[in-house]
C-alpha cells in the first residue's frame, strides 16, 4: 500500500465526494438488527440455564448487583440485552433461586425488562399521569430504590446473599464502596449476617460459553483470518514504501467497512536479518522481512484474538527460507504441548508449571501468557501465565479450568535461523480455542502453520 498524503483542507470534501467502497456494504455477521436478536436469545438461555445451575453450586440463594449508570460492575454485561448501553440510572439486579421446578427469579428494581427476561418494580406509592391509563408507577430514583429492595429480599427469605467482592478478580469486584454501604444499611440484621462473598459466581457465569455461541464465533475467526491474509499481502503491502503504521490503520479501516469493532489497537512488527529492530517506530517494510501482527476483532459481543507471522519474499524466493518454517514448528510445538496440558480441573498454574517443564525438556526457548477469551478479550477464568510471571501467577492462576470455555492460546517461541547467521526469530503466536463440554481441546478455526507472504 503506498503511502496517501493529503492536504488537510480539502480532506472533508474529498470523503464527502468518495463514493462508499463496495466492501463497506459487506456484512459477514448480519445486519445490528440481525446480531440483536442472536444476541437476545443467548442471554435467555444463558440466564435460564447457566445461572441457576451456578448458583446452586456455588451456594447461593439470592444474588444482588446493584448499578449505576457509567459505572457498572463487570458482570453486568452479560446480564443485559444488547440494546442497554449502559445501566439506567441506577439499577439493583436481584436473583432469588426458589428450587429446581420454580427456577431463578429475576428481578430489577429500577431499569428495564431487558426483552420480558426480568420483572421490573416500581413504587407503586410514587406514580407519574394525572388519571386512568395515563397513571403509571414512577421508575424509583436515589434512596427509594433500597426501599423496594427489602420486600424483594423477605419475599426470598434466603438463607445467603451473594455480592460482587473480591481481593483476586476484578470480573467479581463490581460492588462499589457507595453501593456496599447504601445496600448494607436499606437490609435489615438478619439478613446482612447472609450476605457471602462467591467471587466464582460472576466469574464463571461471564466465563462460560454456551454451544450456540459457537458457529458465529467461527465465522468471527474467519473474519480475522481473512483480514491479516489481506493485511499481509502485496494488496497492502509494497515492500520499501509501506510503513508498519500503515498496515495497522488498514486493518482498524477495514474492520470499520465491515461493520466491527476491535477491543484494543492492533500492532504490526518487523523482525530483520542482521538488525536489531528493537522498538523500532513505523519502520519501512523491506524484503527478507519477518512480520508479526496482534489483531482482535469484536462483533455481537464477543472477542477474538489472534497473532501470526508473515513474510516479505526476496526476488526469486517463492515461500519463507526453511529455517523460518523450522521456527514456526517450533511454536506450533509449543501450542500442541500446551493444549495436550490444559485438561478441565487443572488450575491455571498447574498447567502453565507442566507445559514449561515439557517444553525444556524438548530445548523449545519459550514463555506461554494464555487468557480465557469472550466476554471480554482478556475473559473472566483461569490466567495460564504472564510473560513475565512465568513461575505462576498468583489468585488468577489459581482458577480450575472448565469445560465450555474459550481461550486465547498465547505463546511465543524463539529459534536461531541458518539462513540468517544463527541470529534468534520469534514466533508469537496466538489463536483461539475451545473446551467442549466433554473437555475435549480443539480450535475454534485453525492454527497457522505456514507463513503469509508478501510477494
Amino acid at each position: 500500500m503506498r503511502p496517501i498524503r493529503l492536504l488537510l483542507p480539502a480532506l472533508g470534501l474529498a470523503l464527502a465526494l468518495a463514493p462508499a467502497p463496495a466492501d463497506a456494504q459487506e456484512r459477514p455477521l448480519g445486519t445490528l438488527r440481525e446480531q440483536a436478536q442472536v444476541q437476545q436469545e443467548w442471554l435467555r438461555l444463558r440466564l435460564e440455564r447457566v445461572l441457576p445451575r451456578l448458583m446452586r453450586e456455588q451456594g447461593v440463594q439470592m444474588w444482588i448487583i446493584p448499578v449505576r449508570e457509567y459505572n457498572e460492575d463487570p458482570v453486568f454485561w452479560s446480564l443485559v440485552s444488547p440494546t442497554t448501553m449502559a445501566a439506567r440510572r441506577r439499577t439493583i439486579y436481584v436473583f432469588c433461586d426458589r428450587g429446581p421446578e420454580a427456577g431463578v427469579e429475576r428481578v430489577a428494581i429500577g431499569g428495564s425488562p431487558q426483552g420480558g427476561l426480568y420483572r421490573v418494580v416500581r413504587d407503586p406509592d410514587a406514580a407519574v399521569g394525572t388519571a386512568g391509563p395515563s397513571v403509571r408507577p414512577a421508575e424509583p430514583f436515589g434512596p427509594e430504590q433500597w426501599r423496594l429492595l427489602e420486600p424483594v429480599v423477605r419475599a426470598c427469605d434466603p438463607r445467603t446473599i451473594a455480592v460482587n467482592v473480591s481481593h483476586t478478580h476484578a470480573f467479581s469486584d463490581g460492588l462499589t464502596v457507595g453501593e456496599w454501604e447504601q445496600m448494607q444499611a436499606a437490609l435489615p440484621a438478619a439478613y446482612r449476617a447472609r450476605i457471602v462473598r462467591r467471587e466464582l459466581l460472576p466469574l464463571q457465569f461471564i466465563e462460560e460459553r454456551l454451544p450456540e455461541m459457537m458457529p458465529t464465533y467461527v465465522r468471527m475467526q474467519q473474519v480475522a483470518h481473512e483480514v491479516i491474509r489481506t493485511a499481509f499481502s502485496e494488496r497492502v503491502i509494497t515492500p520499501g514504501e509501506t510503513r508498519t503504521e500503515d498496515v495497522v490503520w488498514w486493518m482498524r479501516q477495514r474492520l470499520a467497512d465491515l461493520g466491527l469493532g476491535t477491543w484494543f489497537h492492533p500492532s504490526v512488527t518487523v523482525q530483520r536479518r542482521g538488525v536489531e529492530m528493537g522498538d523500532s517506530a513505523n519502520p519501512v517494510i523491506q524484503r527478507g522481512d519477518v512480520l508479526h501482527t496482534d489483531f482482535g476483532l469484536t462483533a455481537l459481543g464477543l472477542n477474538t484474538d489472534t497473532q501470526h507471522m508473515g513474510y516479505v519474499l526476496c526476488p526469486g524466493e517463492t515461500d519463507a527460507p526453511a529455517g523460518l518454517y523450522a521456527a514456526l514448528r517450533r511454536g506450533n510445538r509449543l501450542q500442541d504441548l500446551l493444549l495436550e496440558e490444559m485438561g478441565p480441573g487443572r488450575t491455571g498454574n498447574a498447567v502453565l508449571a507442566a507445559t514449561l517443564a515439557r517444553m525444556r525438556a524438548e530445548g523449545i526457548d519459550g514463555t506461554v501468557y494464555t487468557h480465557p477469551i469472550g466476554d471480554h478479550g482478556h475473559g473472566a477464568g483461569p490466567t495460564i501465565g504472564l510473560w513475565d510471571r512465568q513461575e505462576g501467577v498468583v489468585g488468577r492462576g489459581e482458577v480450575p479450568l472448565r469445560p465450555s470455555t474459550w481461550f486465547s492460546i498465547e505463546l511465543q517461541a524463539t529459534t536461531p535461523v541458518p539462513e540468517w547467521d544463527g541470529q534468534p526469530v520469534r514466533m508469537a503466536l496466538e489463536e483461539d480455542a475451545w473446551l467442549d463440554t466433554d473437555g475435549t481441546r480443539r480450535w475454534v478455526l485453525a492454527r497457522q502453520e505456514r507463513f503469509h507472504l508478501v510477494r
